[in-house]
């Protein structure tokens, strides 16, 4: 039992399946820091992680190579990725979001209003990472699996 006002910190830790792709990018490396066991995968979509355990996929694209690439390709991946998974998210990074940024958000949210997929627009690695923990982090105590 913790002592007078002493919080006791109970360190969580999860499953996480990765797109082989990202095995070299910042993000999955900050995800390996935090202690949590990671699975590289070929067969899930390019740019995801997957938090088995609570049921959440995120999607990572970069803003810049949204716009180079053709929309349609774009937005058939993003349709094929929240067709797999249930709970999906969209994790949208740029350095900074602005007007062309925010009608990119504005026009993925659009054509897929009503879906499953929520955007997070993030800046960096670190604030993917966080974002991504909590949400998962979240789901996981909703959904019954408690911690570990």
């Amino acid at each position: 039992m913790a002592e007078s006002g002493e919080k006791e910190k109970i360190k969580w830790t999860t499953t996480i399946i990765i797109s082989s792709s990202l095995k070299s990018y910042e993000v999955a490396t900050a995800l390996e820091n935090r202690s949590h066991k990671i699975r590289y995968s070929d067969s899930v979509e390019n740019g995801s992680i997957i938090f088995s355990l609570s049921g959440v996929a995120f999607l990572l694209m970069d803003a810049k190579e949204c716009f180079t690439s053709a929309e349609e390709i774009l937005l058939a991946k993003i349709e094929k990725f929240i067709n797999i998974h249930r709970n999906s998210f969209l994790v949208l990074s740029a350095a900074l979001h602005g007007l062309e940024e925010w009608k990119l958000m504005f026009r993925i949210q659009q054509r897929f209003l009503g879906s499953n997929l929520r955007i997070l627009p993030v800046h960096n690695a670190v604030n993917a990472v966080n974002l991504m923990c909590t949400i998962a982090k979240a789901n996981q105590i909703i959904s019954g699996y408690g911690l570990s």
